[in-house]
Parts: C-alpha cells; sequence; structure tokens
C-alpha cells in the first residue's frame, strides 16, 4: 500500500513537471515568430514578384529588380545599391525576416564589402556605409563580409553586427565598426547553396537578431541587447556596397511582422516617435576596442537553455525518484523477512 501511495506522489509530480517543461518548450518556440500571416505587415514587406516596387518601396543606385530577387549590387568593383519602404512604421514592437543570398566568382577573403538592414529616420541618403549614410539615426545591423582590421583576427568573417545611432556617431570601416557594435556573431553566408535569413526582433526595449544559414531550418542567436530605445515612425531598408573586391548582394525578401505585446498605460501614452535611439549598456561600446569578444554583460539564459536546464533537471528528478522507489522497495522486502 505504501508502495503505491509513493508511486501516485511521483506519477503526479512527473505529470506536473512534464506539464511545465511543455509549457516552457511551447514558449521557447514562439520566441521567434514562425511567420503567421495574421501578424504580417503588407505595407512593410518586401516579396515577390516585388509588385510594390515603385509605389511602396524605392531603390537607388545599382540596384537591379527581376522577378526572383532584388540585387543591391552586381559582382563589380564600386558599386552601391540600396531599397527603402515608403511607408513609415508605427509599430512599439516588430520581428523582420531577411532573405538573402551573398554570392561571387571571388575566392575567400577576395570579396566585399556586404548588406546593412536599417531601421532609420532618414531613407535614399547613400553613403560610405554599406552604400548609406554615416551618422545615422536609428538601428543598423551589418552583413560584413570583408576583414578590413587585419589585427582583430579573434573573430572570423563574415560577421554581423549591429549598431543604435543617435547621429552622433561615426561607424569606422578601419576597425570593422567595433568602435561602435553592440554585440555580433560570425556567420557562414556566403555562396552557400541553400537559403540564408536574419530575423531581427525589437520588443519591450530589447534587440535580438537570429540567423539560419546552416539549412537546418531553426534559429540560431546572434545578438541579445536589453536597454535598447528605438522610436517609431522610422523606414526599413537595406544597401550593400563594393569596393575594389566585390560580390552579388540579393535580397529575395523582407517581412515585417507585428508582435501582439502589452504596454503600460505610461508607455501607450508615451509618444514614441519623439523617442531618441539610444542603448542602456554596462560597458561603452568604445570598449569593445579593448573586448574584442563583443561582449558587454554577461550573456542571459535563451530560451533553449533554460529548456535543457529544466530538460536535465526533469532527468534528475526520474532517477532520483525510480532509485527511491527501488530502495522502498528492497526496505520493504527486508522487512518481511523478519515476520
Amino acid at each position: 500500500m505504501a508502495i503505491l501511495m509513493k508511486m501516485g506522489s511521483f506519477r503526479a509530480c512527473l505529470g506536473t513537471t512534464l506539464v511545465f517543461v511543455v509549457f516552457e518548450l511551447c514558449r521557447v518556440c514562439c520566441d521567434i515568430t514562425d511567420g503567421n500571416a495574421e501578424h504580417l505587415k503588407r505595407e512593410h514587406s518586401l516579396m515577390k514578384p516585388y509588385q510594390g516596387v515603385g509605389s511602396q518601396w524605392d531603390f537607388s543606385g545599382s540596384t537591379l529588380v527581376t522577378s526572383s530577387y532584388v540585387r543591391l549590387t552586381p559582382d563589380e568593383r564600386s558599386k552601391q545599391g540600396s531599397i527603402w519602404n515608403t511607408v513609415p512604421c508605427y509599430l512599439k514592437d516588430w520581428e523582420m525576416h531577411v532573405q538573402f543570398k551573398v554570392h561571387g566568382t571571388g575566392k575567400k577573403n577576395l570579396h566585399g564589402d556586404g548588406i546593412a538592414i536599417w531601421y532609420t529616420k532618414d531613407r535614399l541618403h547613400p553613403g560610405p556605409v554599406f552604400g548609406n549614410q554615416d551618422q545615422f539615426l536609428g538601428l543598423a545591423i551589418f552583413l560584413d563580409t570583408f576583414r578590413n582590421d587585419l589585427h582583430g583576427m579573434d573573430r572570423s568573417f563574415p560577421y554581423i553586427s549591429a549598431m543604435v545611432n543617435n547621429g552622433s556617431l561615426s561607424y569606422d570601416h578601419g576597425k570593422d565598426g567595433r568602435s561602435s557594435e553592440l554585440g555580433g556573431c560570425s556567420a557562414e553566408i556566403r555562396n552557400r547553396d541553400h537559403d540564408t535569413y536574419v530575423a531581427i526582433r525589437y520588443s519591450k526595449g530589447r534587440l535580438t537578431v537570429m540567423v539560419d544559414v546552416d539549412d537546418k531550418n531553426e534559429w540560431k542567436e546572434c545578438i541579445d541587447i536589453g536597454g535598447v530605445r528605438l522610436p517609431t515612425g522610422y523606414f526599413f531598408g537595406a544597401s550593400a556596397a563594393t569596393g575594389d573586391l566585390s560580390d552579388n548582394h540579393d535580397i529575395i525578401s523582407m517581412k515585417l511582422y507585428q508582435l501582439m505585446v502589452e504596454h503600460t498605460p505610461e508607455e501607450e501614452n508615451l509618444d514614441w516617435t519623439k523617442i531618441e535611439p539610444s542603448v542602456s549598456l554596462l560597458k561603452s561600446p568604445k570598449d569593445n576596442i579593448d573586448d574584442p569578444t563583443g561582449n558587454f554583460r554577461g550573456t542571459p539564459l535563451t530560451g533553449w537553455k533554460v529548456f535543457l536546464l529544466l530538460l536535465c533537471a526533469l532527468l534528475g528528478i526520474v532517477v532520483c525518484a525510480v532509485v527511491g522507489a527501488v530502495v522502498f522497495q528492497k526496505r520493504q522486502e527486508r522487512n518481511k523477512r523478519f515476520y
């Protein structure tokens, strides 16, 4: 009878733990939207066959629009191109999925320069930062394929990084943007035979960048930074540039999803168009020159890490419960011998 009670308690505990783990797994899987069309904002999205180009999207420079891709630059020297949404975005919480392709005939380390994804106040301003203006207002995600800083051998290229600018910072090409970088990761994005994606999420002051470049149909965390403040009313865009070295820089699609997030009454009453782009860091981005890892704070537990910890805890509970049940049964059998 005691054994049955013990096993019943164990089943109840195990069931509760499994429910909790399944709930956590579902929460993790929802961390990056699966592309639910209900939340797709078509006025901010660029998709085949690119019917919105000319009305909802403008392009400049060397950009070529075809039925299969938008080529920002051809595999030729000294080219710049960009494409920009004409509709300002007033979403407080959003997620942008970009499918892109970087490819060319250049050998290893003999190609450049890369693609930038923008959320900025101004648009269609060509310049030296991957085909766009320097000292911009807003957010930039750089997909940098060429190493300029020969002393920065601690990281491999291509390298993806993020920068938030209030108009006062300059992007340092000579240092590959280290002085203003918020975080980043290396990713093999060039000359891949499969689709390559980057997802940029901004929600409740947190910027998260994920990549899917290994043909595994799963997101891998690249950047996760809190304390980010971005206004509404800015424009999405993409640009690319080549120099002495070159590549084809193609955008296949840019899909913006609205995130359904609750805000406090104070946040709702705030004029989000007046917010100045900024980041609250424990360290200044300029400290990254002496900290080449690009880590400004301890990396938080991501959803998958939490899930793995919970799974390990569950396995520990199961093992302890089974061992306990076996030991209890052995003791009961030993006690029966004395009756």
